[in-house]
């Protein structure tokens, strides 16, 4: 479809090649259409008739004027700029050409219910930053409604969290626009997800399928545990069945005006439908020859979302499967004849047994006494002085790189995440026995004997790798212990610990006086690290806590605004370089420390642009770093961005990269680490994760600098670290616990390529 004014196209018009105009959404309904896969019909109001309406009602110039002068960090006025732009977009009139054609169109697909979708066209700007942020309006009815409807989804592109993420990464608020599907709503009596492949062991002979009662929202949300019914794609029988009990769904509300655009409830399933089939195998197989159909169309495995009503099957939506992985090795325990009465995502190895104690908020850390196992739905920085009490940690939610793992390996105890249930299942006082190997509890004291691998012992000969191995570290206390060890520095100081003995906020206590208070906490605990590793170098992580991390802290709340997804949110460098006052209060504290030791390094986080590495170097230069002659200047590789312009953010002048590969994957593939449903999904060893960490390296080795990786991946498999070894990294950093190992990984993979070449 050629790029025109009209305000319409049906999906009959559009291909995949239009997302442009009709959004990625937009663009697979017409595709499918073309393709003789059922969808529901309907139409899209274009992309191009979003910025005809800016324009005919001038639109574009107020919206500018509302936020010319508004402070981007001040939630409040960020809030009351996007609720008086949202409301001129819904307030001011729609041209009444426009209006009419929505109306035709609306009446010549039949009228009735019909569901209206935001599909975005972020052309410029990362498609996660507008994750959750255009709405969708199920079960619309009458012209007027949808015409509402349609200019709702145009204004959600205004929501506070998007201004702030446009305005804080440069790009103009009118490069972003948004097309919106309107197609006949489909009561769905069932509704789910297929994928096209089996989506933990990405096994290509199999298709999955998901199914609930009521509405597909339910579903996509996580609200509702579904049936699971796995196919093999071949001859399209059904493998294997999970029935899932089920008492609600989610449905119309007939109750409603007809003007309301929130219009679902939840219900009750009948009790005899609670605990059957979802569907029955009919649709079953007819679902899966859809799916067989559209992945042979598509060429590549899909993830499709699918309804059932009156017996006929729709597809109300479909895109790539992109996230396909390597079957994992779990077996690192002895068979147990006990049986496990929780099962989890295994975080940290080891074994403990101790007396369960149930937090339930960080305020409530002070129940933990040295011997307890911690239970909370999730851990953050609050927790930490709890965690070096506790022998054991299970959280409810998370996977192998939550907060509640990367720390209890650091602190080498036994971790299980993602149980889902724990904090309810589990009750205080209880007796359990933590299993971090094989993600089990169960009840009592076990006796569990590891399977660990044969490592060399610190007292024998120190074996000398040309890639230096470095660890992972925050806890101060732990400084001394672990530079005895076999390591050549510290590759990643995180300032976590060291932020928990703070008296409170960063901003709070510049604003109370307190801030030598601050610099002097900061500086006698780095002192600890780079004492304990001198001359050996101490690469420190500025502070990189997200809005709710440092919400938590005493005072935060009054400089924090609550975000959907502090993940992508403000933090790292963005944060330094808007509180630059800030910034320049803990540099102090690492330029005191200079001042004594040379062997300390900074590294900069979450660096989104180029310009902003160079605005750091800059304020370093102000802050005179560069008359220590050992004074390193490296970047955390956390961003895609950082991979596509690798090469401009080196010659900024940078002297060490060190990739993150937990953000990275997250963001590369597009999966919540936390989120213990993806949590088998998350691998640093996907294609497209091994293929940035390679360029990566192999750029930044062949610009002469520094490069190193701190994330969970070499600690976690050791054939990543083989390849990083045989790309020509510098050095690799690792928890304590795979200090040993891990050099002797090394030292076998620095062998096998000397035999090569």
């Amino acid at each position: 479809m050629k790029k025109s004014h009209k305000v319409i196209a049906w999906f009959e018009e559009i291909t995949r090649e239009d997302i442009g105009i009709a959004g990625g959404k937009g663009a697979n309904l017409g595709e499918m259409v073309h393709a003789g896969i059922p969808v529901p019909p309907g139409f899209v109001v274009t992309a191009t008739a979003y910025y005809d309406f800016l324009e005919a009602t001038d639109l574009m110039g107020e919206i500018r004027k509302l936020l010319k002068d508004v402070d981007a960090n001040d939630s409040r006025a960020l809030q009351d700029a996007s609720y008086h732009i949202k409301e001129k977009f819904v307030s001011v009139a729609m041209p009444e050409h426009m209006v009419k054609e929505i109306q035709t169109s609306y009446r010549k697909l039949g009228g009735g219910l019909v569901a209206v979708r935001s599909s975005a066209t972020a052309e410029d700007l990362p498609d996660a930053s507008f994750a959750g942020q255009q709405r969708t309006f199920l079960n619309i009815q009458g012209e007027e409604s949808v015409v509402r409807a349609v200019q709702e989804c145009w204004a959600s592109l205004f929501e506070s969290r998007a201004i702030f993420y446009r305005h804080e990464q440069g790009f103009d608020h009118f490069k972003v626009g948004i097309a919106v599907p309107v197609q006949r709503m489909i009561q769905s009596e069932a509704a789910g997800v297929m994928f096209t492949v089996e989506p933990l062991s990405s096994d290509r002979s199999k298709i999955l399928i998901e199914a609930i009662y009521g509405l597909g929202e339910a579903i996509v949300s996580g609200d509702l545990t579904p049936d699971q019914y796995t196919l093999d794609k071949n001859s399209l029988s059904v493998l294997d069945k999970k029935i899932v009990e089920q008492d609600w769904y989610l449905t119309r509300n007939l109750e409603v005006r007809p003007d309301e655009l929130e219009t679902n409830i939840k219900a009750p399933v009948p009790p005899k439908l609670q605990k059957i089939q979802k569907i029955d195998d009919q649709d079953i197989t007819g679902l899966a020859a859809i799916g067989k159909r559209l992945e042979e169309h598509y060429k590549t495995p899909q993830d499709v979302e699918w309804a059932r009503e009156g017996g006929k099957l729709y597809i109300v939506q479909t895109r790539p499967v992109t996230t396909l992985n390597q079957p994992l090795d779990t077996s690192t325990v002895d068979e147990l004849k006990a049986e496990a009465i929780l099962t989890g995502v295994a975080a940290s190895p080891g074994a403990a047994s101790g007396v369960v104690k149930i937090i339930r908020d960080p305020s409530q850390i002070d129940k933990i006494i040295d011997g307890d196992i911690l239970v909370a739905e999730m851990t953050t920085p609050d927790f930490v002085p709890a965690m070096k009490r506790a022998v054991g940690i299970i959280t409810d939610r998370g996977g192998r790189t939550a907060h509640a793992a990367i720390v209890s390996r650091e602190l080498g105890i036994p971790c299980i995440v993602g149980t889902e249930r724990a904090t309810y299942l589990l009750k205080d006082g209880q007796e359990v026995t933590v299993d971090g190997s094989s993600g089990k509890v169960y009840s009592g004291h076990v006796a569990i004997k590891s399977k660990k691998a044969k490592t060399r012992s610190t007292s024998g000969a120190r074996i000398k790798t040309k890639t230096k191995l470095y660890v992972n570290l925050a806890e101060p206390e732990l400084a001394e212990r672990i530079a005895e060890r076999d390591v050549d520095g510290v590759g990643l100081l995180r300032a976590e610990f060291i932020m928990a003995r703070m008296a409170g906020h960063p901003r709070y206590m510049l604003h109370e006086g307190k801030a030598a208070q601050y610099m002097d906490v900061l500086t006698k605990n780095i002192t600890m690290f780079t004492r304990a590793f001198h001359p050996r170098p101490v690469v420190y992580r500025t502070t990189d806590f997200k809005t709710n991390e440092y919400r938590n802290l005493p005072g935060g709340y009054k400089y924090e605004e609550t975000e959907e997804n502090p993940m992508i949110g403000y933090r790292g460098c963005s944060r330094y370089t808007h509180e630059v006052e800030v910034f320049r209060m803990e540099l102090d504290a690492i330029k005191r420390v200079c001042q004594s030791y040379d062997n300390l390094y900074v590294m900069i986080p979450f660096v989104r642009f180029v310009s902003e590495i160079v605005q750091i170097k800059k304020i370093l230069t102000e802050e005179g770093f560069y008359q220590f002659p050992k004074f390193k200047l490296w970047m955390m590789v956390e961003v895609p961005s950082n991979i596509l312009l690798m090469d401009k953010f080196i010659d900024a002048g940078i002297d060490g990269i060190s990739i993150g590969s937990n953000d990275l994957t997250q963001l590369i593939l597009g999966i919540d680490r936390d989120n213990s449903k993806l949590a088998t999904q998350f691998d640093e060893r996907n294609e497209a994760v091994m293929l940035a960490i390679e360029k990566a390296v192999t750029t930044s080795v062949g610009k002469g600098i520094t490069c190193s990786i701190c994330g969970q991946a070499p600690s976690t498999y050791p054939e990543i670290t083989e390849k990083l070894v045989s790309w020509g990294i510098t050095s690799i950093s690792v928890t304590p616990d795979m200090i040993d190992e891990t050099r002797q990984i090394i030292a076998v993979a620095e062998e096998k390529l000397a035999a090569r070449k």
